[in-house]
């Protein structure tokens, strides 16, 4: 494709994206090429740069476009994309074309504005600060509280690209045997600072398609999350319930950790995230996991109260830690999201409580970086259920720079991660 198709093809999927604005963009975006099956993998990775560029964009793009009396539109966002990168009135308005798969010639207020913008563009400083941070209004607030003075750097941050982590799956291998496996297909992997098991890409990279991928021998799954998994410290011969499974990325971790030795459950409300996990247990040679399906009125859990070793709760929460890989989502997020989650997260946190053996423990974790749904929930948990305590995990595969407490506490600025927590809590013996 040529530049300017690239170009009109992200102003398509910006309108796509703007039709359904409380669908993820990553879901839009899958929806809107597999309808369009002729753009090739190199293509859609220049279109993506694009859109996501404008996402992490949004607030700001916003207020410029407002300050010349203009319309935030698919395009013009495009076009201050361009101008925020240093492009010239002129060099925008030759990349809008006219052509069969162009984006087609600036409008003369598309014009007026741009020219306005380029040639006297207003003084950035007086942007209110969650316009310049590129948060909601509402939940500056909230990261004030959680930062502090490093709020801004903590921002910044999560307004990169995000790094491809991978998984090694030691069930198949070890990081050696992968690098060199992936290397044989033209990927160029870093050893993870954090994770025993981790292995670390730049950008966006097609690495599904490697046969270390197809074989089993690594697993996409954030440092971070890798780390919540180590936390639990599972081993061989266990009762493990990994209570919301999703499409299993944690399941097939501590499956790894267990050495396929025991009996692993992972539960959630989805079926077809549930179903998801098939495919990922048997590439990844685990037959130590079943799944199970939570109903409402579902006697499962009751039958199995007290009964397991571990329980992992990654509980649904706002996702603000993943704001690197999913820029929208500061856009959508809305306060009475954050309300209603908490709540969620608390229920979540009493039932599966219920599960957990006298002396086993329970992990909670979450992608978020607000102190509502991490520390607060821990705080209030343990005013409500005096025979459980916050304990330090005893698992090695913790790094020594983050042992030594019961929480853990990750972001992209300090660790290089997503915006990770999890906290390890044991139910006192008698």
């Amino acid at each position: 494709m040529t530049p300017s198709a690239r170009l009109a093809a992200a102003i398509d999927l910006l309108t796509a994206m703007d039709a359904a604005p409380r669908r993820p963009a990553d879901a839009t975006a899958n929806s809107f090429f597999r309808e369009r099956r002729f753009i090739g993998g190199g293509d859609r990775r220049a279109i993506s740069a694009i859109v996501w560029d404008v996402l992490r964009q949004w607030r700001r793009a916003e207020w410029l476009i407002a300050q010349v009396g203009g319309e935030a539109t698919p395009r013009l966002r495009v076009a201050v994309r361009q101008l925020l990168a240093g492009e010239s009135f002129g060099d925008i308005a030759q990349s809008f074309v006219e052509g069969k798969f162009a984006p087609g010639a600036l409008a003369r207020d598309e014009r007026r504005y741009l020219e306005t913008l380029a040639a006297n563009r207003p003084d950035e400083t007086a942007m209110p600060r969650a316009v310049r941070l590129e948060v909601p209004d509402w939940l500056l607030p909230h990261l004030e509280a959680t930062f502090g003075e490093t709020l801004e750097t903590e921002l910044a941050a999560m307004a990169g690209e995000a790094t491809l982590d991978l998984r090694v799956n030691t069930l198949r291998g070890d990081r050696e045997s992968a690098q060199k496996a992936l290397l044989r297909d033209g990927f160029r992997a870093e050893l993870t600072e954090l994770s025993p098991w981790g292995l670390r890409l730049s950008g966006r990279q097609p690495v599904t398609a490697s046969a270390a991928f197809k074989e089993g021998l690594v697993e996409i799954q954030d440092e971070g999350s890798q780390l919540v998994v180590a936390m639990l410290g599972a081993r061989p011969e266990m009762r493990i319930l990994d209570y919301c499974a999703g499409a299993g990325g944690k399941t097939l971790a501590i499956a790894m950790m267990m050495q396929n030795r025991g009996h692993i459950v992972a539960c959630d409300v989805s079926v077809p995230r549930l179903e998801g996990a098939v495919k990922r247990l048997r590439r990844a040679g685990i037959h130590n996991a079943e799944r199970h399906l939570l109903v409402p009125g579902d006697k499962w859990a009751k039958r199995r109260a007290k009964s397991f070793d571990r329980v992992l709760v990654d509980a649904p929460c706002t996702g603000t830690g993943t704001w690197r890989r999913n820029p929208d989502a500061r856009v959508r997020l809305e306060e009475n999201d954050l309300k209603e989650l908490t709540v969620k997260q608390a229920e979540i946190l009493d039932r599966s409580a219920a599960l957990v053996r006298p002396g086993g423990r329970l992990v909670y974790a979450t992608c978020s970086i607000l102190s509502a749904e991490n520390s607060d929930q821990i705080t209030a948990f343990l005013t409500r259920h005096p025979d459980f305590v916050s304990v330090v995990p005893d698992a090695p595969e913790v790094p020594t720079s983050l042992a030594g407490s019961s929480m853990l506490s990750l972001t992209p600025g300090r660790n290089g991660t997503d915006g990770f927590f999890a906290a390890v809590l044991e139910r006192k013996e008698g």
